[in-house]
């Protein structure tokens, strides 16, 4: 399984930004799909999970209400839809995949549970 994020930029302060993650060798069914990120000096930290079937959604109460995930597993891709960006929201965002057991759940937010991550993708957000 090999994950690709894509999506990343240059954006201002209010801005909105897509991200994707595409799932290769594999489908994201199989998978609570979750974005990371990691801001400079900083440590990695969870931004939002999306359960298997893409009908539970969890997030960092840093980006509820601003970000939401989303999913389409007939293409094995995941979204970060990220609006009203502020600074504080640059960093190198990074999907995971995490191989749950039931259908629903969203996983868990611990960064050595995932079985896969892909390469991140660089988002800056001016002032």
């Amino acid at each position: 399984v090999q994950l690709q994020a894509s999506g990343g930029g240059l954006v201002q302060t209010g801005g909105s930004l897509r991200l994707s993650c595409r799932l290769s060798g594999g489908t994201t069914s199989s998978f609570a799909m979750k974005w990371f990120r990691q801001a400079p000096g900083k440590e990695r930290e969870f931004v939002a999970t999306s359960s298997r079937t893409g009908t539970v959604a969890d997030y960092a109460d840093s980006v509820k209400g601003r970000f939401t995930i989303s999913r389409d597993n007939a293409a094995s891709t995941v979204y970060l839809h990220m609006s009203s960006l502020k600074p504080e929201d640059t960093a190198t965002y990074y999907c995971a995949a995490e191989r749950t057991r039931h259908p629903t759940s969203g996983g868990t937010r611990r960064e050595d549970a995932m079985d896969y991550w892909g390469k991140g993708t660089q988002v800056t957000v001016s002032s």
